[in-house]
């Protein structure tokens, strides 16, 4: 199983769908994540690790698959997320063994990806 594009797949439609319904609500969501996300004392790679950590503490696999994404973007190591997910577990617990798996396997696969496309062409699905 995918942990990454699997699950950002599987909400796609679903997630479209809501964000038609209430299209003011995303909007609002849009602006606080792009405000909370932008570089400031903290780098963009920084918070997208701690959204990364918090994801598996919520455990929360839409967000862990977000938030792998983000931090590959942004130039993250899998030693950093896996640095990252090791303070969840520490601050969670067992759940924390369970969804820190998952996120560094969908930070892995995102990770591979870009590797494999750097400059982010991708071939048609």
């Amino acid at each position: 199983m995918g942990y990454g594009k699997d699950v950002r797949d599987e909400l796609r439609v679903p997630a479209r769908e809501l964000r038609h319904a209430i299209p003011q609500v995303y909007a609002g969501y849009k602006q606080l994540h792009d405000s909370a996300m932008a570089a400031g004392a903290l780098d963009a790679r920084t918070k997208e690790l701690i959204a990364l950590a918090i994801a598996v503490s919520k455990e929360c696999d839409g967000c862990i698959a977000a938030h792998a994404h983000g931090a590959v973007l942004h130039g993250a190591t899998p030693a950093e997320a896996a640095e990252a997910i090791g303070v969840t577990i520490v601050m969670n617990g067992g759940p924390g063994t369970v969804y820190g798996p998952r996120a560094f396997a969908a930070f892995q696969e995102f990770y591979a990806e870009r590797a494999a496309y750097p400059d982010g062409e991708r071939p048609a699905r």
